[in-house]
């Protein structure tokens, strides 16, 4: 992450919890805060921060020097102590476990041991930040688990009135409820004057509205101390979506898609044109720039150089660095069957996912552009498929090559598929930013 502050003023700090393999870190730094705390429970991807420039702490708490190593304590958060940072952190950034929530885990929600949020709680409690960023699986908004998302609001607004041991949930939340009726009422007086208190708002994104080559949808929370007097208005408008489907299918009719890569057979050109739904369809575009496709993240964002094609015969789980880039290994076995589709190049990638069953859907197959001649399938060829590698699904999550993921090839996959996308992350977080500048007391 250094390399992303280099031209940034290191001027705003940062504590990252479940920092995983780093996505919504980097997008952070990216942002300008430089971080003082990374917390993680998993080996691989503790190893993956300290390849990246991390330092494990150790017992002994400190405070890093500008331009010096991130500190990084693993292991369980909940024996994190993180009381000597308090009034010295501006973000509060992480993505508690989504198993507890996620459609393809076990969804027992709030009554699951991996739900985390009553950390993220703790840490604003002990760290007291201006702002928190919390990213989460959209599942988290499923009807049945509507209640506790709400009640996650309401604890966020008033960190500092704990829930007792003996309490439920719902018995907090009644309470919390009533307080918040009460200041509104002018039944009671805040004795803090916000400093204790947060301005919340939770926005339900699709990655690929933000710059992602991805369809992934996902919630993201902000809370803002209230004694800094954010604008919440401003900022919502601040993370509107920037991208749109139906602009990207304009830009396939009109011809600007298929300038960019001019190398697409035509046989594909048309396969995809022939797919496009019909132009009365398509909503308005309001200025949105088109949807990003997995064939653009192949060709590279942000500066980086095209991915090489795997050979065919190199499906062989050998590492090649081919085009130089590390993680680019062919990987044989992939099958399509039914409830069992690949990724097609001309539109954004599915959910790249870090499921502990396996990947259900095919979201790491892809269709190439080759094909073979097959007279029962459509056209008269079938498009030959392949897994996708490590490099291309980090493409798919907005990671720049030189970020370095460590293990095997699924704790990779697993990093990347619990990972927030860089591009979305840097989103918020930039607005975040832009927020706190402009709010009293931002420096």
């Amino acid at each position: 992450m250094s390399d992303q502050q280099e031209d940034l003023p290191p001027s705003r700090t940062a504590v990252e919890l479940f920092a995983g393999g780093g996505g919504l870190a980097m997008a952070v730094g990216r942002a300008g805060f430089r971080p003082l705390l990374f917390n993680e429970f998993a080996k691989r991807a503790c190893e993956t921060l300290e390849a990246n420039g991390a330092k494990e702490r150790g017992e002994e708490e400190w405070v890093p020097e500008i331009g010096g190593p991130w500190p990084l304590v693993p292991g369980d958060v909940r024996d994190l102590d993180m009381r000597y940072l308090a009034g010295k952190v501006d973000v509060l950034a992480g993505g508690p476990p989504c198993q507890p929530f996620s459609l393809g885990g076990v969804a027992k929600g709030d009554e699951d041991k991996r739900n985390m949020f009553p950390e993220m709680f703790r840490a604003v409690r002990e760290i007291q930040p201006k702002a928190v960023i919390c990213e989460n699986v959209v599942g988290l908004r499923r009807k049945s688990f509507e209640p506790y998302f709400q009640y996650i609001l309401n604890e966020l607004s008033f960190p500092y009135l704990q829930r007792g041991r003996k309490a439920t949930w719902k018995e907090h939340d009644d309470a919390l409820r009533e307080y918040d009726a009460a200041l509104r009422e002018r039944r009671a007086v805040d004795p803090s004057g916000g400093h204790e208190l947060y301005d919340v708002v939770a926005t339900d994104v699709n990655a690929a509205d933000y710059g992602v080559p991805q369809v992934r949808n996902r919630v993201i929370i902000v809370a803002f101390r209230r004694d800094l007097g954010v604008d919440m208005e401003e900022f919502k408008r601040s993370v509107r979506p920037t991208h749109s489907q139906s602009a990207l299918i304009r830009s396939m009719r009109d011809g600007r898609y298929w300038q960019r890569h001019p190398g697409v057979p035509e046989h594909v050109r048309d396969r995809v044109m022939a797919g496009l739904p019909k132009q009365d369809r398509l909503e308005s575009e309001d200025g949105r720039l088109p949807w990003l496709t997995f064939r653009d993240a192949l060709a590279g964002l942000d500066g980086e150089p095209p991915l090489p094609p795997v050979p065919w015969e190199h499906l062989d789980r050998k590492e090649r660095y081919l085009g130089g880039v590390t993680n680019h290994i062919g990987w044989p076995g992939a099958r399509i069957y039914k409830g069992h589709t690949p990724n097609e190049l001309d539109r954004p990638a599915k959910t790249v996912k870090a499921g502990v069953h396996g990947v259900p859907g095919g979201e790491s197959v892809m269709l190439t552009d080759e094909c073979v001649g097959d007279s029962s399938a459509p056209g008269g060829r079938t498009y030959r498929h392949r897994y996708m590698t490590v490099r291309e699904t980090a493409r798919v999550m907005t990671f720049p090559d030189k970020w370095v993921l460590e293990g095997p090839r699924g704790e990779q996959m697993r990093q990347l598929g619990n990972a927030v996308p860089v591009r979305l992350g840097e989103v918020f977080a930039k607005a975040v930013a832009t927020a706190l500048d402009k709010a009293n007391g931002g420096r």
